[in-house]
This record gives C-alpha cells, structure tokens and sequence, in this order.
C-alpha cells in the first residue's frame, strides 16, 4: 500500500549542472517524480541560512507516493543526496541538496536515524510555510499544518 511522504528540500551551493540553488531544488524534484510519483510541489522560496550555514537558502516541500517505508525511503534520499553531489560536513553546513522526511501518512515513526514528524518541523517557517501551501489539512498531533504555520508567523519579530 502506497504512503504518502512530505519531503523538504533545500540547497544554498550552486550546482555546475542545476546552477543556483533554486535549480537544484527544481532539479531534486523533478528526481522525485521519476522515482516515487510526484503527487504535488511547494513553490520554490528563498530563505536566510541559519547557524552556520553560510548562504541563503532555497527551500520546497514535495509529496511524493512510496511503497517504501521510512528507513527505506531515507535510504534513497540520502543516496540522491550523494547523486547531487553532497558530501557529508559538519552540521549546519553549506549543502549542496538536503531531503529531509517531514510527514508521512503512516503516522508517527521513531528510530535511531529517524524520526518522523521531524522533531523541529514546529519551528521551521521554511518548511512549514511551503508545506502549508500545498498540505494545509495534514494534521501534526492535534494541529494542522496551516495552523502550526500561523503560530509560528504570530512569533516572529516585526520591523
């Protein structure tokens, strides 16, 4: 029975095939419809890089169908990871491509590698803001994602 995956997608070091970060992230989508079916993608959003991450960001959430289950599936996106060219760094460190699952239809999934809704989808308005747009119903405990997106909007500062 096919699972229904919310993967994030974000790259902040150009590409020599893709380019900019943007054409990667476009690039890594276009590798998930080809092989998982793309069910739906986020627009693509520029975001500031957090803790040492250098670069801004380009950020995208895409839902792709698997029979795969969690472990599996995070094998496969970290060896599309390596296809992209990522090397493994420090952490927090300039990316070439990063897939990170964030949901999946099964539910709740823990493991030593993973865990699944990912424990800091809650504060990541560059994930959640691209998720709203094209899951805004997915629930997350008790709340959806359209309703953690906005509380999360409420805590920003202004100006």
């Amino acid at each position: 029975m096919p699972h229904l995956y919310a993967i994030a997608l974000g790259s902040n070091r150009p590409h020599g095939r893709y380019g900019r970060p943007a054409g990667v992230v476009e690039a890594a989508i276009a590798r998930l419809d080809q092989e998982f079916g793309l069910f739906d993608a986020s627009p693509i959003v520029l975001n500031p890089a957090h803790g040492g991450a250098g670069r801004d960001f380009a950020n995208a959430v895409a839902l792709v169908e698997s029979d795969l289950g969690p472990p599996a599936l995070l094998a496969r996106l970290k060896a599309l990871e390596a296809d992209f060219g990522r090397r493994r760094g420090r952490r927090w460190g300039p990316r070439v491509l990063d897939l990170d699952i964030v949901l999946w239809s099964g539910g709740k999934h823990k493991s030593r590698l993973l865990r699944v809704p990912h424990p800091l989808l809650a504060e990541r308005s560059f994930v959640l803001q691209p998720l709203a747009a094209i899951a805004p119903a997915w629930r997350v405990g008790t709340s959806t994602v359209s309703h953690l997106a906005h509380r999360l909007a409420r805590r920003a500062p202004r100006g």
